[in-house]
């Protein structure tokens, strides 16, 4: 079995890398801006900019709704546990249309002081109100983004949340889908590193997009599309193929509805979670509360069958053909063909807003807005043997990122992936997208792992929280990599509850996966060592 370094050395580099990130930011040179200065700045705006507006905003000044998961730690960028406040900056905002249709709302903050010659583009999650659509900038990211010195960027996707909720935006209007589908993310970059360059005096030296879910996405659809725009992209739980990975979604209703004798309560998926965890954990697992390794556990649902009258703590069998079915994922009756696997085991905890036997709205919303156009269409018409690929067709695969990165990895562009083994979300289709692309990289004379990575959680539910640790550095990271230093072949991610540090463990690049060394605290990220994938524990 193959160890990485002990922890001596995994130390010393730890801390060579932080020493060399401290001294790249305490050496960038600090810009003053004035009033004039923050004004002056809407001269470089295009004509397709409206409404636009730039003014000076002290420190500790700003106060904006948020949402509970922007404030998470999980969600946190730079792996705080708490949201910074503002500094003295320059606030520019305004509506980009370029389409008639278009009103693509942005915003682009640049330090007044301190600026360490930058600039970091955010990807959308969900709204004030809006799961998984976007519609509203992400004010509390940018925030964090803005305290580390860059000069940032968001915008609301090219439609409000609140003139209308989930995907219904997409219907009748097919410029405004194609904005959402990445256009609005590319001329936001494309009008912010104008500001940046007329602001500052010179271009940003180094450019960086970050986003999770919707914006994992939109970050692939970056690093692929506009290869030119970012030097450094990072992608975390990216659905993609997002037509597969929403009928995934809605294949648990579909199902209860061919069926409503499979339901399963909420309150019994606790105990089917224990049950796997009893199962496939190892001692770091079963004391934290999930599976280490999920792709390697054994457990089958059969195994809690309700035996001789028994009703707590099991299932009967049409439940367990359930449990089954959801685990699989959805499949095309006439080829057999896997459509998207369905959630990892130990995932349990993600299954109750997909198996409760209501629509989930934000998956077929795509399928009726953005795909079919109708606001009649039904998930519980759906046919598995044709829907999925007539909405790829649809949406002329605006939303289905190939594993081809040559473009922007001939430039020396970095991608670091991440997902956690608890979402909803396999990560095994992230892993197999992932070779694909070192693949398809090695059989164009590409070294794809020279500008690739990718890291998976244990424990983490979907972009954060969960029972295991789900808070890193996400921007220092790829910071570092893409400035010329080491690749990130591990990281530390961090445990918070209530904004105190509750344990911390060593994360590696697939495929390695992080193995207790069988000594030490299991809250310490130095008891954990880098290995082969295997029986971890």
């Amino acid at each position: 079995m193959t160890k990485t370094s002990g922890m001596t050395r995994l130390c010393a580099i730890a801390l060579s890398l932080a020493g060399a990130v401290m001294a790249a930011a305490a050496s960038a040179p600090a810009q003053a801006a004035s009033a004039s200065d923050c004004g002056g700045v809407l001269q470089t705006l295009s004509a397709r900019a409206e409404g636009a507006q730039a003014k000076l905003v002290g420190a500790s000044e700003l106060q904006l709704k948020g949402t509970d998961w922007e404030r998470a730690p999980g969600m946190n960028i730079v792996g705080l546990a708490t949201q910074a406040p503002n500094p003295f900056f320059c606030r520019v905002s305004f509506v980009l249309k370029p389409t008639p249709a278009s009103a693509i709302r942005t915003e682009v903050w640049l330090p007044a002081n301190g600026w360490n010659g930058k600039f970091l583009g955010l990807g959308n999650f969900l709204g004030l109100g809006n799961f998984g659509w976007g519609g509203s900038i992400p004010f509390g990211t940018m925030m964090t983004g803005l305290a580390q010195g860059y000069a940032v960027a968001a915008n609301d996707t090219g439609h409000d949340e609140t003139t209308g909720h989930g995907g219904r935006f997409a219907l009748g209007q097919p410029e405004k889908l194609e904005d959402y589908a990445g256009r609005a993310n590319h001329l936001m970059t494309v009008q912010a590193k104008r500001l940046v360059a007329r602001y500052f005096g010179r271009a940003a030296s180094r450019s960086y997009f970050i986003g999770c879910s919707l914006g994992g996405l939109q970050a692939l659809i970056e690093a692929q599309g506009y290869p030119e725009d970012y030097d450094g992209i990072v992608a975390g739980a990216p659905p993609n193929q997002l037509a597969a990975f929403n009928a995934a979604q809605i294949w648990p209703q579909w199902l209860l509805a061919q069926d409503p004798g499979r339901f399963i309560p909420k309150e019994n998926y606790p105990s089917i979670t224990a049950a796997a965890i009893a199962a496939c954990a190892g001692p770091v697992g079963k004391a934290q509360g999930f599976i280490d390794n999920p792709a390697t556990c054994g457990f089958r649902p059969s195994q809690i069958l309700c035996r001789d009258g028994a009703t707590a703590g099991c299932l009967n069998p049409r439940q367990i053909e359930f449990l089954d079915l959801m685990y699989r994922g959805p499949v095309d009756p006439k080829s057999g063909h896997l459509i998207f696997a369905g959630p990892a085991l130990g995932s349990e905890g993600q299954l109750g807003m997909f198996a409760s036997g209501k629509e989930f709205t934000n998956a077929a919303d795509f399928f009726r807005y953005a795909a079919f156009q109708s606001a009649q269409w039904s998930p519980l018409t759906m046919d598995w043997s044709k829907d999925v690929i007539a909405a790829e067709v649809s949406t002329k695969g605006k939303f289905a990122v190939a594993p081809d990165l040559g473009a922007v990895l001939r430039r020396g562009g970095k991608l670091l992936l991440y997902v956690g083994w608890n979402d909803y979300h396999h990560p095994g289709d992230l892993m197999g997208w992932h070779d694909a692309v070192m693949a398809r990289g090695t059989a164009g004379g590409i070294d794809a792992r020279s500008g690739l990575r990718l890291f998976v959680l244990p424990g983490m539910d979907h972009c954060q929280g969960g029972p295991g640790c789900d808070t890193f550095d996400k921007l220092g990271i790829m910071d570092a990599w893409s400035s010329g230093r080491k690749a990130p072949e591990f990281f530390v991610a961090s445990k918070f509850d209530n904004g105190k540090l509750v344990r911390q463990r060593l994360t590696c690049a697939y495929p390695l996966v992080a193995r207790y060394r069988g000594t030490g605290s299991m809250d310490k990220a130095s008891s954990f060592s880098c290995e082969q994938a295997g029986d971890a524990n």
